[in-house]
């Protein structure tokens, strides 16, 4: 390297070694450099540094974000809450139903002579589909919902069964209330029928999105289980076939 030679006030030489351009630079950054590295001083990071570390989190998030969107898992939150609402108006025709029962049960004492085993059993049955506690959990489970399900069928079946019964009572039948009464029992079962079959949709809708392929990955990964559907109680008895006898032919109709 070049020497540089320079004297002093006094009039002595020195001598040094002459650094180029790029040693200077050099010579300068490093006790910069060299505190930046101190590990309390943060604030000496390089902006370009934070800037990619920035844009690579944000990256993340908005494909973290396309992947569920892609996998069906708003769906599948927007189909569970319609199947919650769908549940909830089924709830309420159930409820509306109950509360007819004590009117009609009141309205049919008057008669002297009616059955009291129809009216005892419309009774029971309603004390029995009101004493089962429905949760959310309810939809989840398949040994609650049909419990809850069974218990209601026992009670449409006594009011069936009561007013059939009523309908040999001329003087019952001639009892304004007990019609109107019975005018709006027939619009809540209506009503029960239609909130329903709007539940199995909801339902089906649902299970069909948990079962099908990619969508099912989705449900595998959160838990997302098959909803319990309504069921026809006397299924069994329905698919059985009739039997038809033809051995002993009926008499000839004489003309």
């Amino acid at each position: 390297h070049a020497r540089r030679v320079w004297s002093s006030g006094n009039g002595e030489e020195h001598s040094g070694q002459l650094l180029s351009a790029p040693g200077r630079l050099l010579s300068r950054v490093a006790p910069i450099h060299a505190q930046c590295r101190h590990p309390l001083r943060r604030h000496c990071a390089h902006p370009i540094t934070n800037t990619v570390e920035i844009m690579q989190r944000l990256f993340a998030i908005i494909a973290a974000a396309l992947l569920l969107s892609g996998c069906g898992y708003n769906d599948f939150q927007r189909l569970d809450e319609q199947s919650k609402a769908a549940w909830s108006e089924v709830l309420n025709q159930y409820q509306r139903r109950a509360d007819l029962v004590p009117n009609i049960v009141a309205t049919v004492k008057g008669e002297a002579n009616f059955e009291q085993e129809t009216l005892t059993k419309v009774i029971e049955a309603r004390a029995k589909a009101t004493s089962i506690q429905v949760t959310p959990e309810t939809l989840n489970n398949p040994e609650a919902f049909n419990k809850f399900q069974q218990a209601q069928g026992e009670l449409s079946g006594a009011l069936s069964r009561l007013m059939v019964v009523a309908e040999r009572y001329p003087q019952l039948q001639a009892n304004q209330a007990f019609r109107d009464l019975r005018v709006t029992l027939e619009g809540t079962e209506n009503r029960i029928t239609v909130a329903r079959n709007r539940y199995i949709q909801s339902v089906q809708d649902y299970n069909v999105l948990a079962r099908s392929f990619p969508t099912n990955l989705t449900a595998m990964v959160f838990s997302y289980t098959a909803k319990p559907s309504f069921t026809v109680q006397n299924e069994a008895e329905i698919s059985t076939p009739p039997k038809v006898d033809f051995s002993n032919p009926a008499p000839a109709v004489k003309p």
